[in-house]
């Protein structure tokens, strides 16, 4: 049978007379996005409304997201507009977490129309400013939760945040605003040495330790006000839900709706699974790790995984490609990772976490040697990668069985049966977990 596959702009047709199950992402009919503010904002969770909770008399911290998420900001303070144009004490900043600080562009991007208004009331975190930081307590994991000082010395702060899965905190949004968004360097590096576990996936909340060190250290926060505004987007950047209140009841209820769109089912795991990243999300191998790491939720151990991305910009960020290409193997450099991390790395672990049990192949522009040095195998072409992972698997007198993900970036394959409690994945243990644990526990331990 022949499949049509993206790949950049354009699709290509690929022959496969085996086993196939297609995985596209879910799509549901939209409800208007005035009817989605009115109605969460009219029943906030465990909080009084907005207007109550902003009073005129305190001062409010606006905490916004920066130019990496795609969090709807200024039309969440169109929304609040009546009570924040009139806020005598109203302030702003952007939770950049480790990142840069926003361009002119950014900002305009994040505040829309409003950042003329309120430009001269905006702040940008700066993480590594360390006297900008105050110390409020040490997590059970034994992160040290340091905090921007506006936090602290504000009366009221309103969380704006976006929820959707991530490759190792489970999902953004909520809990994310301060841990990474307004923490200090210091502390954003301990939160994310957690993230070498590979119970840290996207959809775990359960038992993933990013999450749960995120949420203790978060404890210190218990005397601060703080209103949540969250959404949940399409892939196409379209508001499908909205919910608000309570930090973290507000965030648990925004995973359940995150799940109806990120969350697509299949029957059962395959040996080959073929994670395409279409155009134009196919920017570089950085941002394609996601289609990876997605990818693997369908594929058995000891099968195929098939990036397809032209990663027209190349590698991207340069720190998990430098690190990857220094080690011989992946249980190497798990095993460097882990001795000596630093803040970014997490990526390179979680490619490396996959290449142990898996072989790691790609489509791309990329060069051969380039991919060879990080332990992925390229291929010319997606019909040849998928000839050469079916003569591979028969060699080895399976069966070959193949997954489409028709978009890795976007969908989190989830199988037939899972618990998802609460919004809560909790993955069950199987044979690919138990083989990356023998190899964690040794790393983890050294």
């Amino acid at each position: 049978m022949i499949y049509k596959l993206h790949y950049g702009k354009e699709t290509v047709d690929v022959e496969i007379d085996q086993d196939v199950e297609i995985l596209h992402p879910r799509k549901y009919e939209l409800r208007g996005e005035g009817e989605l503010f009115e109605e969460a904002l009219a029943h906030p969770i465990g909080m009084n409304k907005f207007g109550e909770f902003a009073s005129f008399e305190k001062s409010l911290l606006v905490v916004v997201n920066d130019g990496t998420r795609p969090t709807p900001t200024a039309r969440i303070i169109e929304e609040l507009y009546h009570v924040l144009s009139k806020h005598p004490k109203v302030s702003f900043i952007v939770a950049t977490g480790a990142h840069r600080g926003p361009t002119v562009e950014e900002y305009e991007l994040i505040f829309g129309k409003y950042y003329e208004e309120f430009k001269d009331r905006i702040f940008v975190h700066d993480a590594k400013k360390d006297e900008d930081m105050v110390y409020l307590g040490t997590s059970s994991n034994g992160t040290e939760m340091y905090v921007n000082k506006m936090v602290t010395a504000s009366d009221k702060i309103l969380v704006i945040g976006s929820v959707e899965p991530h490759y190792f905190a489970g999902y953004t949004g909520g809990r994310k605003s301060f841990l990474p968004g307004l923490a200090s360097y210091r502390t954003i590096q301990m939160n994310h040495k957690h993230a070498l576990s590979n119970r840290a996936r996207a959809l775990a909340l359960d038992g993933n330790p990013v999450h749960e060190d995120m949420t203790d250290a978060l404890k210190n926060l218990k005397g601060i006000d703080v209103f949540s505004i969250q959404t949940v987007l399409t892939g196409d950047h379209k508001i499908f839900a909205v919910t608000a209140g309570d930090l973290h009841e507000s965030f648990y209820a925004a995973v359940k709706e995150a799940n109806k769109i990120f969350c697509v089912p299949f029957k059962k795991r395959g040996n080959i699974v073929l994670s395409m990243v279409p155009y134009p999300m196919d920017v570089d191998l950085y941002q394609s790790q996601k289609a990876i790491d997605n990818g693997q939720f369908a594929l058995k151990s000891g099968g195929v995984l098939i990036l397809v991305s032209r990663c027209t910009d190349g590698i991207g960020e340069k720190t998990y490609f430098e690190l990857l290409s220094r080690c011989k193997t992946p249980q190497e450099a798990l095993y460097k990772i882990n001795k000596d991390y630093k803040l970014g790395w997490h990526k390179a672990a979680k490619m490396a976490q996959t290449s142990v049990w898996a072989k790691v192949w790609a489509v791309t522009n990329l060069s051969p040697d380039l991919l060879r040095s990080i332990n992925i195998e390229s291929h010319p072409n997606v019909q040849g990668a998928v000839d050469e992972a079916i003569k591979f698997i028969k060699g080895k007198g399976e069966k070959p069985r193949v997954i489409l993900l028709s978009n890795g970036c976007l969908t989190v394959p989830v199988l037939e049966g899972s618990e998802i409690t609460e919004g809560r994945m909790r993955v069950k243990t199987d044979v690919r977990v138990e083989d990356m644990l023998e190899v964690l526990d040794f790393v983890l331990e050294n």
